[in-house]
């Protein structure tokens, strides 16, 4: 059942947070050996959390499960990687992990996910390999694989993830549940283990666009601990998220319906489309140029950001330290060779050279610049629309080791969620159907909806009139 509902049960006696956990810990028990959404969690301790719930907060004794990259006071933090694996407790919680616990919700497991969330398959985890549980010869996504995995499987009510590329739109997608990353600055990133700082994203995967609402609601606001943060009032999102279409006008970029995306992906997109249209919607066709540079775009900015942030892993700090090294300068190489992974060894070689002396004007200065016409193209986009459609991924779920077997299908894969994070507009994967695939009868298919900077009332309204659709 989903988050409104569940606590509607709560409200009427229906059911108890006590109640609500052992299902939950029965459901994990009975599927997570396939699926392996879960790295961790400790029942115990949610339990004494929920036998002091109050029901009167807005999430009031409801479950969360949290991406392992978001810190939980007492709890591991792994980051899907073997440098954090072993000795790392956190010692505080993260903004939206409080703003949780305020509003009464219990922080329940930790979810797996690709090591510091480089990858879009979960394949990239130190840890285990998550399953579709539509399908477990098919990838969960990534790098949010775990939270979507869970919630698709009914092993948990709702998760958080992080975005910083598609993180929680595309695993959203390939398991066909509700996932929001919010605008850049809307949610606090302050406690979460930093990947590419400008364009990382914390936000709500759920079972329905409603939950996706409740759960934004709680964790959005300004936060003086984090500098980015922008100190703007939070509108009541379910408010108008019933208001429909009409009279909307949204926007279909002709470069995300090109050559190369997956007929019955498509097909499931249009229809979705012409039936907001039948229901008072303008539907409007545009161009977005710059979208052919988003993918290069994105892989000289964030690794080059990500070189920077896990340098902090030296094996000095915290984390994986090498035994026997012979001096100092050794500790730092050998523990990074053992602690990280071959993708996350690949972006920060990657990283380090596009910022290298000699190189940081050819790329990454020219790549910030490209940034800025990608985030113009959206902004006189939405002078004439009030959102733009388009599909998530152009595949549905692929095998699991096409992404592993070759990185560039892997980069791919999130060519139309990138743009978001460059631009910082919100945007929200909704199912809207499944199709055939590679054998498959059945994997599901999600649209994705845009909005303009802080725009997210108005997305949410448009995508819970396609929810209603579909």
């Amino acid at each position: 059942m989903t988050l409104t509902q569940l606590r509607q049960q709560f409200l009427s006696g229906q059911s108890t947070p006590t109640q609500a956990l052992e299902s939950l810990a029965s459901a994990i028990a009975e599927r997570d050996s396939q699926t392996k959404a879960y790295i961790s969690y400790n029942l115990e301790e949610a339990l004494q959390a929920a036998a002091k719930a109050d029901l009167s907060k807005p999430l009031g004794g409801l479950p969360i499960a949290i991406k392992d990259n978001i810190n939980t006071f007492g709890q591991p933090c792994t980051c899907g990687s073997k440098f954090l694996a072993k000795n790392y407790t956190s010692p505080y919680d993260a903004t939206v992990i409080r703003k949780l616990k305020e509003a009464g919700a219990i922080p329940f497991g930790r979810m797996n996910m690709d090591e510091f969330a480089m990858g879009s398959a979960t394949e990239n985890s130190a840890i285990q390999l998550t399953r579709n549980p539509r399908d477990p010869e098919r990838i969960a996504g990534g790098s949010s694989g775990g939270s979507a995995a869970s919630v698709a499987d009914l092993t948990a009510y709702a998760a958080l993830g992080s975005d910083t590329g598609g993180s929680i739109r595309q695993p959203a997608s390939h398991c066909g549940i509700v996932g929001l990353k919010p605008s850049y600055g809307r949610v606090s990133r302050y406690g979460v283990v930093a990947f590419a700082s400008s364009l990382d994203q914390i936000g709500p995967l759920t079972q329905s666009v409603d939950d996706a609402a409740l759960l934004l609601q709680t964790i959005a606001g300004y936060d003086h601990l984090d500098s980015t943060s922008v100190n703007l009032p939070v509108p009541d999102y379910s408010a108008t998220i019933n208001d429909g279409v009409k009279g909307l006008r949204l926007g279909i970029p002709a470069e995300y319906f090109a050559d190369g995306i997956h007929p019955g992906v498509r097909e499931n997109v249009e229809k979705c489309i012409q039936l907001l249209e039948s229901q008072g919607a303008e539907i409007i066709k545009l161009s977005l140029p710059y979208t052919s540079h988003v993918v290069a775009t994105y892989y000289v900015i964030a690794p080059a950001e990500a070189s920077s942030n896990l340098s902090r892993f030296d094996g000095i700090r915290y984390g994986n330290r090498a035994t026997g090294a012979s001096d100092i300068i050794d500790v730092y190489h050998q523990s990074r060779e053992q602690g990280f992974g071959a993708e996350v060894k690949r972006r920060i070689i990657l990283g380090t050279y596009v910022l290298s002396s000699g190189y940081y004007d050819a790329y990454y200065t020219r790549a910030q610049k490209v940034r800025k016409l990608i985030t113009r193209d959206f902004t006189q986009a939405f002078e004439k629309v009030d959102a733009i459609l388009s599909p998530v991924t152009p595949t549905p779920a692929r095998r699991i080791g096409v992404c592993s077997e070759n990185p560039l299908e892997d980069y791919l894969a999130d060519i139309f969620t990138i743009a978001a994070n460059l631009a910082g507009i919100p945007a929200i994967s909704v199912p809207c159907g499944t199709t055939a695939f590679d054998g498959a009868p059945a994997l599901p298919v999600g649209i994705q909806i845009m909005a303009p900077n802080f725009g997210e009332a108005m997305m949410l309204r448009v995508a819970k009139a396609v929810e209603a659709t579909a």
